[in-house]
């Protein structure tokens, strides 16, 4: 055999060993990829009709995409409605002369969005803020679906404890909301806060993440119109904005975990919520009694810290100042000047979110045991909660 031809056979011989070996390596990889086994950790791709590969892949904005879509139908819009003088401009008086303004007589009304909130039970419960419908009748007041469908509030459950209200409104079966557990959050989870930003932008869909758990605040709506003291609240970095309280607070599985409140006073663009599982506990009551009824104390105090009390000499504790009539506390004996250091048996500057976290998971009538600290002498007192009048 010539050099030339042997070249040539030589070729040949590989030529054919490449295409065998590409024929049984595909052979091998499609039995491979056939195995059961093996499909649970290597998935095949699946194809469409048109031969394009289709894969899902699992993003911040897809899943934000599917809770607001899931979820909308059960988030609503509280309207209320605004009665206002109109005045006439630039009327002739009797003397000749043009004046300004003066009232024409007639009232002028109007809806306008005030808050937001989301449906708890298909019957037609609608939770949302006490501050959104802290005052009005329920007939001034209106909820608004997703779909722009009104209906009427029949009825206001307002919570002498919390931030928290009921509206009542009925005309077909709702979508509700799924609630999750509060406690189960950790400070970096995902939330999505829905509700009508501003009064003025209806679901409206902002995210972030918890950013505290069990804070104390001096919040409010934003438009001056209240201000309250809240304590064991979540806080997050989700754009909360005067409209959007009382709205769904979400988890990345569409579960609300808490109640939109309001934005603090001393602080720029933080958001707050009510952890769900207050108001789960009282919608429990709720339920069973047919309105809010919440042990109240009757005390407003001032925490000691243990730094302070140290420097004082005294306790820490909750230092009693103020205490209301005819109250729980009034009626078992506190008294102005005492400090609260035990109650229910647990030191009161150990517990986040002190007495009102304590108080948050008893009932009205439970008889509970507290310690004061009164004249340099540590007193025992017993308190039988009341429901607050």
């Amino acid at each position: 055999m010539t050099s030339k031809g042997y070249s040539q056979f030589f070729v040949g011989f590989l030529s054919g060993i490449f295409v065998i070996a590409v024929f049984l390596s595909g052979a091998v990889v499609s039995r491979i990829a056939k195995i059961p086994i093996l499909d649970k950790y290597l998935p095949l791709p699946q194809f469409s009709e048109k031969g394009v590969l289709e894969q899902r892949i699992v993003t911040e904005e897809s899943v934000v995409t599917e809770v607001a879509e899931r979820v909308s139908p059960a988030v609503v819009t509280v309207s209320f409605k605004k009665e206002t003088p109109v005045f006439e401009q630039y009327f002739l008086d009797p003397f000749g002369m043009f004046r300004g303004s003066r009232p024409s007589g007639e009232i002028k009304s109007e809806q306008v969005d005030i808050g937001s909130g989301f449906v708890v039970d298909k019957t037609g419960l609608v939770v949302t803020n006490k501050h959104v419908v802290a005052s009005g009748k329920p007939e001034q007041y209106k909820v608004v679906l997703k779909d722009n469908s009104e209906y009427q509030v029949e009825k206001i459950w307002r919570d002498p404890s919390n931030d928290l209200a009921i509206l009542k409104i009925s005309g077909k079966e709702f979508a509700t909301i799924e609630m999750g557990d509060s406690d189960k959050l950790r400070v970096g989870n995902y939330v999505i806060a829905i509700g009508t930003a501003l009064g003025e932008f209806r679901h409206t869909v902002t995210t972030g993440v918890v950013s505290g758990l069990g804070r104390g605040i001096t919040a409010s709506d934003s438009w001056g119109s209240f201000a309250e003291r809240l304590d064991n609240v979540i806080q997050t970095d989700a754009a909360i904005n005067p409209g959007n309280s009382g709205g769904p607070l979400l988890n990345s599985a569409g579960q609300v975990v808490g109640v939109n409140v309001a934005v603090s006073q001393s602080a720029n663009n933080v958001g707050f919520a009510l952890p769900i599982n207050v108001l789960k506990e009282a919608l429990k009551t709720f339920n069973e009694t047919g309105k809010f009824e919440r042990p109240f104390l009757g005390v407003r105090y001032k925490m000691i810290t243990k730094e302070t009390a140290v420097l004082n000499e005294v306790p820490a504790g909750a230092y009693v100042v103020e205490v209301v009539a005819s109250s729980s506390a009034d009626m078992a004996g506190l008294k102005v000047g005492d400090i609260i250091v035990m109650f229910d048996g647990q030191k009161v500057v150990e517990v986040e979110g002190g007495i009102v976290q304590i108080l948050s998971k008893k009932k009205v009538g439970d008889r509970v045991e507290i310690e004061v600290y009164r004249e340099k002498k540590i007193k025992n007192l017993s308190v039988i909660l009341k429901a607050q009048d």
